[in-house]
């Protein structure tokens, strides 16, 4: 069963083609970039073949998915012989909202839902729907099903996801801890479980998904208590260019201090904070390595205070379940940082993490860094988001 996997934004849909039936094999991923601009690129990385790229104007994402379709068919870059071998279309949609509590065939019931939950996610809804509507017209009989970000988070109880403000905001407004990044928190979850040979359902978890968008979330027999991202993706961890936690009242004073409206505030603190805003030079952890090599104090500033509200993400979280038995790192930073994970994991020792340096030292690949006999286990682990929106998608279609 061949499951093609779309993640549309506004300007950019990113692809891969799995075949799913006795074994997963990943035929074809890509990446159309510069939607709407004057020149737009196209990079195709079929398996097996050589990687084919080209620049040309894509005025929209019709244009953009043909492009795809196209090349996935292509005589000398293609990995299928006909575009009728797509047996299915997965597609990552940012929000879900509370009307969805797992991913779902998407009928047009769920695409209304799907087009309600936009004013939630201003930014992602529309271009995910995009997405789903041009497929729709240029393969009407493959089903299609949608993955959200918020979905896994729905278990959360009450006294997680209510924001102490007036409650009426909650019964119209829907204003509410929703939680992202699910299907990673989802995934590396119980791939951790099993590489251990535990139960999932029977541990204590705490999943801390590190990139430039990042966040963490308490999984507790199988399911997610509590998880650092809220109403937006702004809220919780320091990120690349978002602020994380930050007091209301001081982005009151900021606003009035200098004239702001709300779309100067929002590119504040979306896309000026974070790492960026405490370096002035770069939302890249990579980066901000360099310049605590080279003593630059904001730097220095930079990676402590990353690492320091992970690790206190992790003792809240600790306490909220009554314990941990496993921490996981995963997301861009997590899997590759060996800086950043052994400041965020160094100090852990008095609730049971007995970290191994020698074990950090990794990047990329599933590893246990703690030393045995530790009594809450630590591990990198590697995420795949696009196989969980394939997962999902494989088991609503075949």
């Amino acid at each position: 069963m061949n499951i093609l996997v779309l993640n549309c934004g506004s300007s950019s849909i990113k692809y891969q083609l799995i075949s799913m039936n006795d074994t997963t094999e990943l035929k074809a991923k890509g990446l159309v970039e510069r939607i709407g601009l004057e020149v737009g690129e196209f990079t195709h990385r079929p398996t097996g073949k050589d990687k084919y790229s080209v620049q040309t104007p894509i005025k929209d994402h019709s244009v953009g998915i043909k492009l795809v379709l196209d090349a996935l068919v292509d005589p000398q870059h293609g990995v299928l012989s006909s575009i009728d071998q797509i047996n299915a279309v997965g597609h990552r949609v940012a929000h879900g909202g509370e009307y969805f509590k797992k991913s779902a065939l998407i009928d047009k019931e769920a695409l209304e839902y799907i087009r309600k939950c936009s004013e939630l996610a201003p930014i992602h809804n529309p271009a995910n729907l995009m997405g789903i509507e041009v497929m729709q017209k240029m393969l009407p009989n493959v089903k299609q099903v949608a993955v959200f970000d918020t979905s896994f988070h729905q278990t959360m109880p009450p006294e997680a996801f209510l924001y102490a403000i007036p409650y009426k905001y909650y019964e119209e407004n829907k204003v509410r801890r929703y939680g992202f990044h699910g299907t990673s928190h989802k995934f590396v979850a119980p791939k951790a479980a099993q590489i251990l040979g535990k139960k999932y359902e029977d541990l204590k978890i705490i999943v801390c998904h590190l990139g430039n968008g990042a966040s963490i979330c308490a999984i507790k027999n199988g399911e997610s208590v509590d998880t650092s991202m809220g109403f937006t993706p702004v809220e919780g961890l320091v990120m690349g260019t978002r602020a994380g936690d930050l007091d209301s009242g001081a982005l009151l004073y900021i606003a009035e201090k200098e004239g702001l409206d709300y779309k100067g505030m929002n590119k504040l603190v979306n896309k000026e904070s974070g790492l960026l805003g405490i370096t002035g030079k770069s939302s890249d952890m990579r980066d901000i390595n360099d310049g605590v090599e080279a003593g630059d104090k904001r730097s220095i500033y930079a990676h402590k205070a990353f690492c320091y509200r992970v690790k206190k993400y992790i003792g809240a979280y600790a306490a909220a379940m009554d314990g941990v038995d496993l921490i996981i790192l995963t997301g861009g930073i997590g899997e590759n940082a060996i800086e950043q994970r052994e400041e965020i994991l160094k100090d852990l020792k008095f609730f049971g993490v007995d970290f191994d340096p020698v074990a950090n030292q990794t990047r990329g690949k599933d590893a246990v860094i703690t030393k045995p006999g530790s009594k809450t286990t630590v591990m990198v682990v590697t995420t795949d988001e696009e196989l969980v929106i394939a997962t999902d998608t494989y088991n609503l279609t075949k």
